[in-house]
């Protein structure tokens, strides 16, 4: 499983809404045993290499399913070793909803244009700057059903 990385800002100081999900720390392999599955659809498994290592990861991350592909909100930022792994690589495996996406071209965009993907309960986080980017990630192939 991947490890723990405490993420920083340009500045070196933690995003606002890290504090937040520190509070959920124990709750980690719990929602990693269950991400990616139907029964957390909010939560899928990341599978990426290390842009280093070549090691391969899997990472819970929060994510929205798009017509075109995936959105993930960037609650640590670009500085997250998992969302610096595929932007280096161009290419990942997401697990969501018990089923197997491989996805391509990742960017990172302000929150604020991928707010249509999002819930309306979730788009405040959004909007009011608890979380400013978000990656954006395209079906490498079609979706099939």
């Amino acid at each position: 499983m991947a490890q723990t990385v405490r993420a920083t800002t340009e500045k070196g100081r933690r995003p606002p809404i890290a504090a937040v999900f520190g509070l959920f720390a124990p709750l980690n392999r719990l929602v990693a045993r269950f991400a990616g599955s139907r029964y957390l659809p909010l939560w899928a498994i990341m599978r990426h290499h290390g842009r280093r290592s070549g090691r391969e990861y899997a990472t819970p991350v929060a994510a929205q399913r798009t017509a075109q592909g995936f959105v993930i909100p960037l609650a640590f930022g670009e500085s997250a070793d998992w969302c610096r792994n595929v932007l280096a690589s161009g290419r990942a495996q997401i697990r969501w909803k018990d089923r197997e996406y491989t996805v391509v071209e990742p960017s990172i965009v302000p929150a604020r244009e991928a707010l249509d993907a999002f819930p309306a309960i979730a788009r405040p986080l959004l909007t009011r700057g608890a979380i400013d980017e978000v990656m954006v990630l395209r079906d490498a192939e079609p979706a099939v059903g």
